[in-house]
């Protein structure tokens, strides 16, 4: 990427983030910690690796996404609306009462959102089966799928990095969200993951480890991956729960976060710090 298109990437990585953090305020409480962790490879995603038209998101000859772990739909959702898949009011309605924005992603509800997730350690197996499809369909498309190392305790994820790896899908690329915490504790305190890269080497994967809050590191790993065939991808995201915002990054319980009066005051100082970054760039 170039100078600009990175200073794009950045900007729709604020955007999203924004988003984010004005919807879960909105509504009160949210899932916060692991929607902000993931912003950075959606903004790479949506903002410069992804086929898509936001016109007919079920466009046969488009990539897809699939949020594995997808109590972060608010990132998700953010993401959509940055680019245009639905106007950025509809964010407001984020878990109201009729809502086309529930809080997991349902894909008969959000335009854009390519496959209804949220009991984790399902959506991998699903991103498996729709690579697989593509395969026989003899496509050039992919599928891209986020999982949360908390959601590796599910041992579904392991069936189907097998699967992955076994039909050498090198068009389903996995990224693993490793922002060391979960629900109810750090993933060491919970169930210690170990050496996630050595894990999936060992299953078959060529993985690359990347700075999570680097869009510049993430689209290189994108990239590299692409090139080798007959091989599956995972992508390791080094990141923070809670990242881009330190109130939220040092927060011993931010997996969902409920809104009393400190949580409302510096929420609100990030997005203004969020909004003159995206007004002044970098």
């Amino acid at each position: 990427m170039n100078t600009n298109q990175i200073e794009d990437i950045k900007k729709l990585s604020a955007k999203i983030r924004l988003d984010i953090l004005k919807m879960i305020a909105y509504v009160g409480q949210g899932h916060m910690g692991g929607s902000l962790s993931i912003v950075e490879v959606l903004s790479v995603l949506y903002g410069k690796c992804m086929q898509y038209d936001i016109h007919n998101p079920r466009d046969d000859n488009r990539d897809q996404l699939v949020l594995s772990k997808g109590h972060a739909g608010p990132a998700l959702y953010s993401a959509l609306a940055n680019i245009g898949f639905f106007d950025k009011e509809m964010l407001y309605t984020l878990n109201q009462g009729g809502t086309n924005l529930p809080s997991h992603p349902d894909r008969n509800k959000t335009p854009g959102v390519d496959m209804t997730t949220g009991s984790l350690g399902q959506g991998i197996s699903v991103a498996a089966g729709i690579a697989k499809g593509l395969k026989m369909k003899d496509s050039e498309n992919y599928v891209y799928a986020i999982v949360g190392d908390g959601e590796l305790n599910e041992g579904q994820c392991w069936e189907a990095f097998q699967f992955i790896a076994h039909y050498q899908l090198d068009n389903c690329i996995v990224f693993i969200d490793e922002n060391k915490k979960q629900l109810d504790g750090t993933t060491e305190e919970v169930i210690n993951p170990y050496h996630i890269v050595d894990k999936m080497k060992a299953f078959g994967f060529h993985v690359q480890k990347v700075k999570g809050n680097s869009e510049e590191e993430i689209y290189n790993a994108i990239e590299e991956a692409k090139t080798i065939k007959n091989k599956a991808h995972c992508i390791v995201l080094d990141t923070i729960k809670g990242q881009g915002v330190l109130f939220y990054e040092t927060m011993l319980a931010n997996h969902s976060v409920k809104f009393n009066q400190e949580v409302i005051t510096e929420n609100q100082k990030a997005i203004v710090a969020l909004e003159q970054f995206i007004e002044e760039g970098l």
